[in-house]
């Protein structure tokens, strides 16, 4: 049985900012605190213009979020076995080591190449939860990333949940 993947869906109250809008792949969550990737925020620069000695990288990088933009991460499909991959579902996995990124690109594979990242401290990530800034959904499969268009990621995750943007209540659920 795999373990479901957990996206953070903004709240369409969250208004301004990197995070309007966004959809966030939850990495980790823990007590220490919580990180994940934007996968919904493509960047004007193709790849190959953020990283010239990998020529013919067309496709865009994408902004994960705020944190040390220079740090990159690389989600795709399928594993080549190498040191450096972090499987998060049967077809998704991620990795921040450039040679495996490299072997990414060699392999034709798709992939997502992710600047930055999002993060929480100890105890943020659920209190922003409470007061209803971040919506959660779980998927048993990565096809939020692989099938649905960016643009279209932050509706769709909601419309998994049955929900269109305008039934969503400023505020938290309060008990």
């Amino acid at each position: 049985m795999s373990v479901p993947l957990t996206f953070l869906v903004a709240s369409p109250h969250l208004r301004g900012g990197i995070f309007e809008g966004a959809v966030i792949l939850l990495l980790e969550h823990d007590a220490k605190g919580a990180m994940g990737l934007i996968v919904n925020s493509p960047m004007s620069q193709s790849v190959s213009e953020l990283l010239p000695d990998m020529p013919g990288q067309l496709r865009p990088a994408w902004r994960g979020g705020p944190i040390d933009r220079t740090l990159g991460w690389c989600l795709y499909r399928t594993p080549l076995n190498l040191e450096g991959e972090v499987r998060l579902s049967a077809d998704l996995l991620v990795t921040s080591s450039l040679d495996v990124l490299r072997a990414v690109m060699e392999s034709g594979q798709d992939y997502m190449l992710i600047l930055g990242y999002a993060g929480w401290d100890t105890g943020q990530l659920t209190e922003e939860a409470r007061v209803g800034m971040w919506i959660w959904v779980e998927q048993e499969t990565p096809d939020l990333i692989w099938t649905v268009p960016a643009e279209a990621r932050w509706a769709e995750a909601l419309a998994q949940l049955g929900v269109t943007p305008g039934t969503i209540m400023p505020g938290g659920a309060q008990a």
